[in-house]
This record gives structure tokens, C-alpha cells and sequence, in this order.
């Protein structure tokens, strides 16, 4: 079977890094059609938009993606095209799984958690506007259709993978409208899978403090859009690092996979990104796309590499001496 995805190469080290991966999903044998299509700076420079609209229907058209990862300016410019992406594309969950990896030494042994992030409403929406000169507003929007929506996500995502329970990451104490609808949507929706999941509620300030004193007593997080975002990639230092953590976005027509650390472009065309994190990624598309002992195969080669720990294999910022291109071979010579 021959399967169609939009290939977004993104700014910076996306390029090197998705290249990367789609090396190693060839390898697999699996067949795919790459539809190449551009995003982020380098769209603005050749298309004069950052998010082109040809590039928003393909990705709707065909229903997935495999993207790097794009600049957003600080405090200035134009809109984050990933916000745009998951708002057009109704792209409501996001999913990091953030596991322990062989050869990697971290503070934390055998971690194994899913991070569930509602990805459409809250302050990452960016729904901003000036009052008057140097007064901002920034709107904070919840709807119970959204928080329903991620709560049966999460706890479906919970039931397929086999995990025991879910923690709701809450601010109800402080935001007692949104983060109190947030909840009451988690504990109706809860309702029908009591029988197979555990529940729990935590403060944010709590969970935070647990997460950095044992992170083994979470299974699965839920948040909404903000503090997931920032939950998410606090915890991916808990593995080494936003380099070696996959992601997807998911929406009920859409799915984009991508790595969730940023273009770094002070290192980009240099040969030393680690690819790690997209093609993780990339095996995550292929779980997606039923081709799962294809996605087995790359994670398992991942973690033979990993475990050989030759430096010449690996990256600067997991212990090697290696670059991007050396990593990438290493890893499709354990595939054969």
C-alpha cells in the first residue's frame, strides 16, 4: 500500500533533521509519496506567508504530515505557525510521550509518560490585542466542547496504551471558570471508563513539585493548552532533553508529527542536530498510518544505537562525537 504525506522540512536544522527521518522511514520498505510543501521562514521568503493556504489544504487533504520545526519570532512578528496550524486544522490534542532511553543518562530511571495537551483554546491560542499604547490583553478562551473533547482523547489514548491511570494538572483554585469547566468535562467524561483507569486531580503547583520528586507515580498527565505546553517540555528534561522526545498533533481528520524542540539556528547546516526526536516522530506516523512493525523496527533501532553508545555514531548533545549524517546511517544500518 502506498501512502501519501505532506513533508514540511521546516527552518533552521528541520531540514537535516527531517531529512533524516524520511531516510529512515524509507528504509523500513514501507511506500510513501512525499508531497513536499513549505512553512515557517523560508515560506515567507519564497511564498510571501509564512502558512501558504496550498499548504493548509494539502495537509487537510490528505489527512497527515511529518513537519520540523519552524521559527517563531520573540515578542514580535508574525503569528506562530504552529498555532495557526492546530487552530485551522482543528488539531485539538497533542501527545508527547516522554519515555526513558537507553544510554542516555538522565536524573530519572524507567520514566514512561504520556502527556495530553488540549491544543486549540487558552493563552497558547494567542488571542491578543492592545487596549491602549503598552496595555495587552490577553484572552483566555475554555469551552466545554474542547475540554470534553481532549478529556475522552486522554482517556481513550490511556486505555489503548494499556496505562493505569490519569492526572488532571489543574489551576482551579486560581481560574475557578475555565480551569473548574476543564475539570468538571474530565470527571463527566471520566464516568465511562472508571471501571479500567485510575483518576486523580493535583493542583499545578502540587504537581509540578511531584513530578520533580518522583515522576514514576504518573502514568498519564492532562492539561489544557498552557501549562501543557509547559509541562511537557519540563518533563522532556526529565529524559535529556527536547532532542530525544517525539510529538504529534492530532485532530479527528488530521494527524502532523513532528519533534517538538526548536529550529536552532545557531547550529543549523552544520551536520550536528540530533535527528532523534523526528524520527521518533516519523515511527509515531507510521503507528498512525497501521504500520506498525515498521515503526517497531526504527524504535528498536534507535535503542540498539543507543545502547552501543559508539561516539561516532551519536550526537554532541547525547555523548558523541557523530553528526546528523552519522547518526541517521547508524540507524538504518540496525534496520537491516
Amino acid at each position: 500500500m502506498t501512502h501519501t504525506v505532506c513533508f514540511l522540512p521546516g527552518d533552521g536544522i528541520g531540514p537535516e533533521v527531517t531529512s533524516a527521518a524520511r531516510q529512515v522511514i524509507e528504509a523500513t520498505g514501507v511506500d510513501i509519496e512525499w508531497v513536499n510543501l513549505p512553512a515557517g521562514a523560508a515560506a515567507l521568503e519564497f511564498c510571501g506567508n509564512v502558512l501558504p493556504e496550498r499548504t493548509i489544504a494539502s495537509i487537510a487533504g490528505h489527512g497527515i504530515a511529518l513537519k520540523g520545526p519552524v521559527t517563531t519570532p520573540i515578542g514580535r512578528g508574525y503569528e506562530s505557525v504552529n498555532v495557526r496550524l492546530r487552530t485551522r486544522l482543528n488539531l485539538y490534542a497533542a501527545i508527547r510521550p516522554v519515555c526513558t532511553l537507553p544510554g542516555i543518562k538522565t536524573r530519572y530511571d524507567n520514566m514512561d509518560l504520556l502527556i495530553i495537551r488540549e491544543n486549540t483554546e487558552g493563552l497558547c491560542s494567542c488571542t491578543e490585542n492592545e487596549i491602549v499604547t503598552d496595555v495587552i490583553q490577553s484572552l483566555k478562551v475554555a469551552t466545554a466542547t474542547a475540554s470534553t473533547l481532549i478529556a475522552h482523547f486522554a482517556f481513550d489514548q490511556a486505555v489503548q496504551q494499556g496505562r493505569k491511570k490519569v492526572t488532571v494538572l489543574h489551576k482551579a483554585d486560581i481560574m475557578k471558570k475555565s480551569h473548574g469547566l476543564f475539570l468538571r468535562c474530565a470527571r463527566k467524561a471520566y464516568a465511562a471508563y472508571a471501571d479500567r483507569l485510575g483518576y486523580e486531580e493535583l493542583i499545578i503547583d502540587h504537581g509540578c513539585a511531584q513530578l520533580v520528586k518522583d515522576p514514576s507515580q504518573f502514568d498519564v498527565l492532562l492539561l489544557e493548552n498552557f501549562y501543557g505546553d509547559i509541562i511537557s517540555n519540563l518533563v522532556a528534561g526529565f529524559v535529556g532533553g527536547l532532542g530525544v522526545v517525539p510529538g504529534a498533533n492530532i485532530g479527528k481528520n488530521v494527524a502532523i508529527f513532528e519533534p517538538v524542540h526548536g529550529s536552532a539556528l545557531d547550529i543549523a547546516r552544520k551536520g550536528i542536530a540530533n535527528p532523534l526526536a523526528c524520527i521518533l516522530s516519523g515511527a509515531m506516523m507510521l503507528d498512525h498510518l497501521d504500520e506498525n512493525a515498521a515503526a517497531t523496527k526504527i524504535r528498536n533501532a534507535c535503542h540498539q544505537v543507543l545502547v552501543e553508545a559508539n561516539p561516532e555514531n551519536l550526537t554532541r548533545d547525547i555523548g558523541g562525537t557523530g553528526g546528523t549524517e552519522q547518526f541517521t546511517q547508524a540507524i538504518i544500518r540496525a534496520m537491516t
